[in-house]
């Protein structure tokens, strides 16, 4: 098939998906398009990049960026904007109820006055600024369960059946060949294999719960034709993570959902608690382990990685033997720049990032800003297990945690990538617009009532009671 033709029937399949969508509600705003679109650009390509607009040495991309991707950014950031204040969206209510979250990000502004690049640090942190506006959009929709769904499945629409048609049709640009091995590595929509893992690690796992949630309505019409576009996604995804090769994607997406079964399970809905202690218990089990007992490379030789981890140890110690600030670091997105990029390379080829997420927030924000992710990572986690029973999307909310929480041990997701982006979902806790005002209504008419009452004639003492 000519790889025009390919495209065309992408284009109009997409179109099918999104008009004849079985579970399109129109109850959700058009505003959510703009979160698809900005997650549709962090997952896959930059505009410049899609144009073929970026030259130059891959260190100067990094630190000059491109003015397309800026004007991009800024639109959908004013949108954005714009949509939070046609909403009377209460930002002080907002800050009160993410402390933590709002005391990273603070941080992180502060941090560019030590920068060796203040101006880069800056830009860096006001575009991924963007990122927690856009998710504001969708948790501030009137119907936010709903535009989390259309969010994700529109994401998945987009990054699926594009990536198969790319890598099938067009290997120039969705293909690349490791510089030391020549083994080649399939990107489809995105720019790396991990990227590629990491689409389909998000899609992959909102279709599982999509469909968990889903199952008990499944000899319903309608749902049978979602469930029917659900499997037939999930298998373009398999494909997908196998042909990428991505290791710590395929783990992540297995715990997420094990975790999403075991929150619909019988007996874990009889006793949540014990599920809220395993995640974290299990966790520091592996911590110990893998770290404390140096199993790390026997865990990589379970799944069928290299013991070296890809040689993200050599990446680990080269970074580390660069003594940075230990409290505050370099900078936000500052340690992947200048002079400290001609030390590394040499040693371990042009990477940028450690591939330890944790471990990349401590080398632009020291250990302040370590704790104060961490801290949002705990808050984050109180506030999942409190909607557990109560919110089809705790369970949801309780995988992507539990994936972050183990995906980061190899590979960068707090540095704004998609499943930092789908995190805050479930991150973060915005005051409910709709519960508000109909607490102010209910008072209102109960004031008028009491009011009515007390105007009211009293009734002759031979008639009471």
């Amino acid at each position: 098939m000519p790889p025009l033709l390919a495209l065309l029937l992408w284009f109009i399949l997409l179109l099918g998906l999104l008009c004849f969508d079985p579970a399109k509600d129109s109850r959700v705003s058009a505003a959510v398009w703009v979160p698809v679109i900005w997650m549709f650009i962090i997952g896959t390509r930059l505009p410049s990049q899609w144009l073929g607009g970026q030259t130059g040495s891959v260190a100067s991309v990094l630190q000059e960026g491109n003015p397309l991707d800026r004007t991009v950014d800024l639109i959908l950031i004013s949108l954005a904007v714009v949509t939070l204040v046609s909403r009377s969206f209460q930002w002080d209510k907002f800050f009160a109820r993410n402390i933590a979250l709002v005391a990273f990000i603070t941080f992180a502004l502060i941090s560019f006055v030590w920068s060796d690049f203040p101006f880069i640090a800056f830009k860096r942190w006001f575009r991924d600024l963007g990122n927690y506006f856009v998710i504001l959009v969708v948790l501030t929709d009137p119907h936010p369960l709903e535009a989390t769904r259309t969010l994700l499945r529109r994401l998945g629409y987009l990054l699926m059946p594009l990536c198969i048609t790319l890598i099938k049709y067009f290997p120039g640009i969705s293909k690349l060949y490791d510089p030391w091995t020549g083994v080649a590595q399939f990107t489809g929509a995105t720019t790396s294999k991990n990227m590629l893992g990491g689409a389909c690690l998000v899609s992959g796992i909102f279709f599982f719960w999509d469909t968990v949630t889903r199952w008990h309505d499944r000899k319903d019409r309608r749902t049978k034709r979602i469930l029917l576009v659900n499997f037939s996604l999930i298998g373009m995804m398999l494909w997908l993570l196998n042909l990428s090769g991505s290791a710590t994607s395929k783990v992540c997406l297995t715990i997420g959902c094990l975790v999403i079964l075991a929150a619909h399970s019988k007996k874990f809905k009889r006793s949540p608690g014990f599920l809220k202690v395993l995640i974290p218990s299990a966790f520091i089990l592996y911590l110990i382990l893998a770290y404390g007992l140096d199993l790390s490379g026997s865990f990589a030789s379970a799944v069928g990685r290299d013991p070296t981890l890809t040689d993200r140890t050599k990446i680990w110690a080269a970074v580390l033997a660069i003594h940075t600030n230990p409290l505050v670091g370099t900078g936000y997105e500052s340690f992947w720049l200048g002079p400290r990029l001609e030390r590394i390379w040499p040693l371990v080829g042009h990477v940028n990032e450690a591939h330890n997420g944790y471990l990349d927030i401590y080398l632009n924000l020291g250990g302040i800003g370590l704790a104060l992710l961490l801290m949002f990572m705990i808050a984050s986690y109180r506030k999942v297990c409190k909607q557990i029973g109560s919110s089809p999307l705790a369970s949801f909310g309780l995988a992507v945690w539990t994936m972050m929480l183990f995906y980061d041990m190899t590979e960068s997701a707090f540095r704004g990538g998609l499943l930092w982006i789908t995190f805050l979902l479930a991150g973060m806790t915005v005051p409910s617009l709709v519960a508000e005002r109909t607490h102010r209504v209910v008072a209102l008419e109960s004031a008028g009532t009491k009011g009515r009452l007390m105007r009211a004639p009293m009734a002759p003492t031979s008639f009471r009671k």
